[in-house]
């Protein structure tokens, strides 16, 4: 190439105009740099995702609904902004605390973990919750698990959707859970016994209340048959760990089905995890390539950036676009032992 070639996109200086709105100005991030342009490109390509007839898988990790996320997730849900959503289960039990009417509460990084230890006060980073009250709600899920019939296995999210009936009959507010079960949205977790939600099970089992099992293996097929009967599939992540892989995996798992590597076709990513530690957390999506987890051709954006500053800015600028969003043809799921779909013509 020539040096005029290579010169040849100056960046754009962001200037105050009259378009003050969140969309407006992600869309003039796209001529500046770092994490910036990264966040813009991110915006863009989701719209680009509504805007085909795509599957948009969300993998989420970290504590987003403790951190204050719980309401945006549910409008991702209600307006479709993604059609299925796995996460851990510390986001969905946070989640079904905050639903059943309690709270967390803000604080310093710098307190006195003893001392809150004393107090039975649980502390994430500088956030606080109650541990009494987390242990009710161990209590609680544990006989919901032991009201379910014990004869065959659960997968997550059928266990997940019936959950959210439930609490659904209580709440005052909808939180994910319920948010998803009304709005017929699967939703996933692949690591659920790495929570409170698997330690109410177990303590009820203890009891000798409950036999309750869990087909995860089962979850593995479903998304395998998400990725494999789209027209196209998408990934939005906010954060890594296992969310993120599993999500990642259903293009791989869909080769059962199609016999063929096609990979995600749209990927945009939040991540704070370098891909250097060689953990897949912080992988690229040029790594995810090799393994047929991502198309070739894929529109890929990467923002490493705290999820609690890029979700607020992204889904209040998705927000904005009230006709991409009214307009999308979105998969229609039917909730039950076997999950079924279909997309509007």
């Amino acid at each position: 190439m020539q040096k005029h070639e290579i010169l040849s996109s100056p960046t754009r200086p962001i200037q105050i105009d009259d378009r003050k709105n969140v969309g407006s100005l992600l869309e003039k991030m796209q001529g500046i740099s770092f994490q910036g342009r990264n966040l813009a490109i991110a915006y863009h390509i989701w719209k680009k995702m509504l805007a085909d007839r795509t599957m948009i898988m969300m993998g989420m990790s970290g504590a987003m609904v403790p951190a204050g996320m719980r309401r945006l997730v549910v409008y991702m849900i209600k307006n479709r902004l993604m059609d299925c959503l796995v996460s851990t289960g510390a986001n969905f039990f946070h989640d079904i605390h905050e639903t059943l009417g309690h709270f967390h509460f803000q604080s310093s990084p710098a307190m006195d973990d003893v001392e809150l230890q004393k107090n039975l006060i649980d502390r994430m980073y500088d956030t606080l919750a109650d541990e009494e009250e987390f242990r009710d709600e161990d209590a609680y899920i544990g006989r919901f698990a032991a009201s379910l019939k014990a004869s065959r296995p659960y997968t997550t999210r059928e266990f997940l959707y019936l959950l959210g009936r439930e609490i659904s009959r209580h709440a005052k507010e909808d939180g994910i859970v319920t948010a998803a079960y009304k709005a017929g949205i699967p939703l996933y977790c692949p690591a659920i016994g790495d929570s409170s939600i698997g330690i109410g099970i177990a303590e009820n089992r203890h009891l000798g209340k409950n036999n309750f099992t869990f087909d995860v293996i089962g979850d593995v097929l479903e998304t395998a048959h998400l990725a494999a009967q789209s027209p196209a599939s998408a990934v939005i992540y906010f954060g890594g760990g296992t969310p993120k892989n599993f999500v990642q995996q259903s293009e791989v798992t869909a080769t059962f089905i199609r016999k063929s590597h096609e990979g995600h076709q749209y990927a945009i990513q939040v991540v704070t995890d370098a891909p250097h530690w060689g953990g897949l957390s912080g992988c690229t999506f040029e790594e995810a390539q090799s393994w047929g987890k991502i198309a070739h051709d894929a529109s890929i954006a990467t923002c490493h950036c705290d999820s609690t500053i890029a979700m607020p800015i992204l889904v209040t600028a998705m927000s904005e676009n009230e006709d991409l969003i009214r307009g999308r043809k979105k998969p229609v799921f039917k909730m039950g032992r076997k999950l079924t779909f279909k997309f509007p013509k």
